[in-house]
């Protein structure tokens, strides 16, 4: 047996209701300090020095996540492709 349940509701709405807490008041913040540093990088070696130094863990942050998004996609790809139809 297989059931559906489709949930109709905002990001907000979602957050409330799993208890996560409001972290846009941060989040205004990080993204403000990182534009107001990124106005005053003249080329592209400082961009990059600059996105290695604000992002969690470094480069060591930046590449376990490109490996979780890779992982994530890969799952959803082989989900997809595999399905077992069930009478």
């Amino acid at each position: 047996m297989k059931v559906t349940v489709e949930v109709d509701c905002t990001p907000e709405e979602a957050r409330r209701f799993l208890g996560l807490p409001d972290v846009s008041k941060a989040n205004d913040v990080y993204v403000e300090s990182v534009a107001k540093a990124m106005q005053g990088a003249g080329s592209l070696d400082q961009l990059q020095s600059f996105a290695k130094q604000v992002a969690p863990m470094g480069e060591i942050g930046l590449k376990l996540f490109q490996n979780f998004m890779e992982q994530g996609g890969l799952g959803a790809m082989s989900g997809t492709s595999s399905k077992k139809s069930k009478d």
